[in-house]
């Protein structure tokens, strides 16, 4: 299990104690490694006239978002007031399925700046560099907890409930007010939040848990 939430679950579902062990996500090992990486051989900051700290990162791609006009719509409007209030630019690098949607539903962004998609490095570096990340992915906020950036979380519910019990997370939806108010209160939210999802040694503890339990030769 990768924290002592998801271990929790697994007692009530009647899976024997001993069978559970938490061994921190390996999300964490990934970012660890690759962002020393991205931190090397990455220019997207300079490339894209980017400031560390002084802009904020958005991707919105679920299909319960982007396939439907009114939420589709809901969020862009609360990105451009997100724009207005903070004085940040917004980066949007859009997902292809965001953007046919936009295109069909003739919505457009004002004040957004819509990017296309990046490669993994690029992202994690612009992750790292952020002010506040807003998005409807989770594997995006186990990674700004991961990296101390605040995050906003277009979506009504969450399978990382961690990441709003330490604080680095807040459920925002898809109403632009309520977007708007979220991202104001978290871009200058303490980053001093303990990270539930462990110490970047996961895949190394899993393996000798497998080997331990003769799983594996």
């Amino acid at each position: 299990a990768p924290t002592e939430t998801a271990a929790g679950y697994l007692h009530r579902e009647g899976i024997c104690e001993k069978k559970i062990f938490v061994t921190g996500n390996t999300v964490v090992d990934a970012v660890k490694e690759n962002l020393i990486i991205a931190q090397k051989n990455a220019k997207i900051l300079d490339q894209l006239g980017l400031r560390e700290k002084e802009f904020i990162l958005v991707t919105a791609h679920r299909a319960e978002n982007v396939d439907v006009r009114e939420r589709l719509d809901g969020i862009l409007q609360g990105l451009s007031s997100v724009h207005e209030e903070s004085g940040m630019p917004v980066l949007f690098p859009v997902h292809p399925r965001t953007e046919k949607m936009m295109k069909e539903f003739g919505i457009r962004a004002p004040g957004i700046s819509i990017i296309q998609p990046l490669g993994y490095l690029e992202f994690l570096l612009l992750e790292s560099k952020s002010a506040l990340l807003l998005t409807d992915s989770g594997g995006i906020q186990e990674e700004g907890c991961v990296l101390r950036v605040p995050c906003v979380t277009l979506r009504e519910n969450t399978e990382r409930p961690e990441t709003l019990e330490v604080g680095s997370n807040v459920l925002a939806g898809t109403d632009p007010g309520i977007i708007l108010k979220s991202a104001l209160d978290m871009i200058d939210r303490d980053r001093s939040w303990n990270n539930p999802f462990g110490d970047g040694n996961a895949a190394s503890r899993i393996v000798d848990i497998i080997a331990d339990k003769g799983l594996i030769q």
